[in-house]
């Protein structure tokens, strides 16, 4: 008889990729917060002169934690750092870790990844693909390996709108293999001057090696208990190990963010395009089950002959526009504003991007100077200026994204949700088609706030926040009414000369 999920990861070693990042961590959090996993092996990359084993260190004080630490004081000491790099040769293992790893490792999760969309091609093409062809040969030698879990992305074949649980090599001008030679090749300048050529259709890099990643597995998996995981864009937790916990600003959320701050006030958004975005613990969810599923099929006799991808998006039937996003995010300016605003915070929508240079020219690019200026006046370092030349420079690659709508097939994941046990459904549930997008935001408002914002959610502070906000709506509107009488005493001075 199949076990549950739980029930699988017992006494199983894993080796986890990308540990340290804000999926990695969540996925860290839930093993050892719902199973009892024998070990989990963390690739991590030395930063900053620290050693690996003291930034697994730090987890201690970090939030996401803080759950299973109160139940479980001892849990990190299960998590044993590799040393290791994307952008080595060999991931930069050493031949002990590699033998380690060989001999114990049951379950793969490779999460490691550049997510910049502008990321320098060479660099993109190493971490995203070339580790992944190397993580597939170790995963090889691994003698008691039973899942492999590749963490994608739903926007891995973004050149077409309605995107299949499928591979889509015809969509490549080059093949993987062909690729990757060119990189052992060519200088890493020569490979960049080359991107907008090999990139083709493909909106930025990150998407380009992520549908090589997968090229990679289609054509070097070989008889690998693998899956390919393809979350859409992911967002704070939804309900666990904490409601709304996030670590950085990537995606919608420094969109939110820089709105909430009114330091955002014009982007390109087609406001009817739909948003697939999805709780971080969801995904956790989905890729557990993933691993256990793969396990599970693996013990069959009859293998697929290709690996099956299992894609997660919000469900067609619980869309969400961007309209609706930007609109439930601004709405908590009134609830749970920041005590540190630069202006009453709103969001103008600019669906026609020739529009986007004029407006952003009157709400953000003069007002930035005007207050660098009084920046300077005072002694000190300006900062708006620059702040908005990197803001534009991230609307400009976002804006395929925030004006398309994406049909994302999803029969996969949704039979693997109904393979699932009742237990296993209360544990690692994902169903997109319940999820309540008010209470969503309503924890991820908050825990931006709190997490990004550094703000606690106390009734002194939130007092402080709705104070500032008044003061600045009062200012907003008074300066918005003294230009709107201007341009008609202009408009009334230049119809009297005409007359």
């Amino acid at each position: 008889m199949d076990c549950g999920i739980q029930e699988f990861f017992k006494n199983k070693t894993i080796f986890l990729t990308g540990g340290t990042g804000f999926l990695g961590k969540v996925i860290t959090e839930k093993l050892l917060r719902t199973t009892e996993v024998n070990r989990i092996y963390s690739l991590i990359r030395p930063k900053r002169g620290k050693p690996i084993q003291e930034r697994i260190s730090t987890w201690e004080k970090d939030p996401v934690f803080e759950v299973l630490l109160r139940a479980k004081p001892d849990a990190l000491q299960r998590v044993c750092p590799i040393a290791g790099d994307c952008l080595a040769p060999d991931l930069g293992i050493s031949e002990s870790d590699r033998r380690l790893l060989a001999t114990e490792v049951q379950v793969v999760i490779h999460g490691a990844a550049t997510v910049r969309f502008d990321e320098a091609l060479h660099l993109s093409l190493a971490i995203n693909v070339r580790a992944t062809r190397l993580m597939l040969q170790l995963a090889k030698q691994m003698t008691r390996l039973v899942s492999f879990v590749h963490v994608s992305t739903a926007y891995s074949n973004c050149v077409v709108t309605d995107i299949a649980e499928r591979f889509y090599p015809e969509h490549l001008k080059c093949s993987s293999d062909q690729i990757l030679a060119l990189g052992e090749l060519m200088s890493d300048e020569m490979l960049d001057k080359m991107s907008p050529a090999l990139v083709g259709s493909f909106p930025n890099t990150y998407t380009y090696t992520k549908a090589l990643a997968e090229d990679v597995i289609l054509r070097e998996a070989d008889a690998l208990p693998l899956c390919i995981f393809r979350p859409a864009i992911i967002m704070s937790t939804y309900k666990e190990p904490l409601r709304g916990w996030v670590d950085n600003l990537f995606g919608p959320l420094a969109l939110c963010f820089g709105g909430a701050r009114g330091i955002m006030r014009v982007t390109t958004v087609d406001p009817k395009a739909k948003i697939s975005i999805v709780p971080a613990d969801f995904c956790v969810n989905v890729a557990l089950a993933c691993a256990w599923k793969t396990a599970q099929s693996s013990g069959h006799k009859q293998k697929a002959k290709k690996p099956p991808i299992y894609t997660f998006a919000p469900s067609e039937n619980n869309l969400l526009t961007y309209g609706n996003f930007i609109r439930s995010s601004v709405a908590y300016r009134d609830i749970i504003p920041l005590t540190k605003m630069l202006w009453y915070p709103f969001v103008l929508c600019i669906s026609t991007p020739s529009l986007f240079p004029l407006a952003a020219f009157f709400f953000h690019t003069l007002p930035g100077y005007f207050i660098d200026l009084l920046l300077r006046l005072k002694g000190r370092k300006p900062i708006l200026v620059d702040l908005y030349r990197k803001i534009h420079k991230n609307i400009a690659v976002l804006g395929p994204f925030s004006s398309t709508t994406w049909h994302f097939d999803t029969a996969n994941t949704m039979a693997l949700r109904d393979s699932m046990t009742k237990q296993d459904l209360s544990v690692y549930d994902f169903d997109m088609s319940r999820l309540d997008w008010d209470d969503f935001f309503k924890s991820a408002m908050y825990g931006m706030r709190l997490y990004i914002g550094k703000e606690l959610p106390t009734a002194e502070s939130i007092a402080k926040g709705l104070k500032l906000r008044w003061r600045l709506k009062i200012l907003h509107y008074a300066f918005t009414s003294s230009l709107v009488s201007a341009a008609g005493y202009v408009l009334w001075s230049l119809a009297k000369l005409v007359v």
